[in-house]
């Protein structure tokens, strides 16, 4: 007959911790070392921008909000967001055609993707700004016979027109490789659900697939934004006078301020492109609400719970 043995119990105080055996995180030197270095680096920056006088703030305060400085800021507006959308719909269609099981379809797309890609966004507009030599006229009709339509180029094509067509294609060449991963990285059953429901082709696309491509491609497509952002200072060079073609006239007039001109162009940029960022991160949240448990907090919850972990220290400290 086999007695059962009564099993010592472990060695060492019962019960939770005491304030005397507070678990104390592990001391990383090499982070503080570093975030030293760094901030010693930002302090010299920001002494050699505040205290060189040859930046003349002065003159960048007076400069900051004129109004031919806003006027070349709208425009820059206008023609990011006519590019924008522009772009956007034609990578959506190129990305359809480089899906397409029509061989004819997926080889276009597939040359107009590769020659645009590789060609420079400079030449493209000037190309486009002097294409009224090469074709004074454009005309729609039989190809080899009569023409039924017939445009005056040199009137369509305005400094406006040029600008945008020609930030839009190049735009939507890189739109359409962002859309094609985008629906390639829908798991392929969710394909293959939507035919199961009998839905049309453009009804599967449309609702399930890409909803869900979405996710993958806001990311990315707001990268192209923002350098699409800062490539509209290209449309200077077909004469259209925007943020960045402002500043060159008047540096060219004052040429005694082109440092503060060169800065008010800068912020301005960094504005622009800030506020894009700050609409990605929200769409991004939008779009993970299927994806993730958690939602990322924005920065006013994580300025909350920086302050609630403040004072539960403080608290803490206070107590004892």
């Amino acid at each position: 007959m086999r007695e059962s043995l009564p099993l010592a119990a472990p060695a060492g105080p019962a019960g939770p911790p005491g304030p005397a055996e507070r678990v104390l995180p592990l001391r990383r030197p090499g982070r503080w070392i570093a975030g030293a270095a760094v901030l010693v680096l930002v302090a010299q920056a920001a002494h050699g921008l505040i205290g060189n006088p040859f930046y003349q703030w002065d003159r960048f305060a007076y400069w900051f909000l004129r109004p031919v400085i806003l006027d070349g800021l709208w425009i820059t507006l206008q023609v990011t967001a006519y590019s924008a959308f522009l772009g956007l719909a034609g990578g959506v269609l190129l990305a359809l055609g480089r899906l397409s099981a029509n061989p004819v379809l997926r080889w276009a797309s597939w040359t107009y993707v590769w020659l645009l890609r590789s060609v420079p966004l400079i030449v493209v507009l000037l190309f486009l700004y002097n294409l009224s030599a090469l074709y004074p006229s454009l005309s729609l009709g039989v190809p080899f016979g009569p023409a039924l339509l017939t445009f005056d180029e040199s009137r369509l094509a305005t400094d406006m027109v040029v600008a945008v067509v020609g930030l839009s294609l190049a735009e939507a060449a890189y739109a359409a490789e962002v859309v094609r991963a985008g629906v390639l990285s829908v798991d392929q059953g969710q394909h293959e659900a939507a035919a199961a429901l009998g839905l049309p082709k453009r009804y599967q696309f449309a609702r399930i697939v890409f909803p869900q491509a979405l996710r993958a491609i806001v990311p990315a497509y707001v990268n192209l934004l923002i350098g699409l952002v800062k490539a509209t200072s290209l449309v200077f060079y077909v004469s259209l006078l925007d943020l960045f073609g402002s500043v060159q006239g008047l540096a060219a007039t004052y040429p005694g301020d082109v440092v503060p001109l060169l800065l008010v162009a800068t912020v301005w940029y960094v504005i622009l492109t800030s506020l894009v960022s700050v609409v990605q991160f929200y769409v991004e949240r939008y779009y993970a609400r299927g994806a993730l448990r958690t939602l990322p907090p924005t920065p006013v919850q994580r300025a909350r719970a920086a302050l609630r972990g403040l004072r539960t220290r403080f608290r803490e400290e206070t107590a004892r």
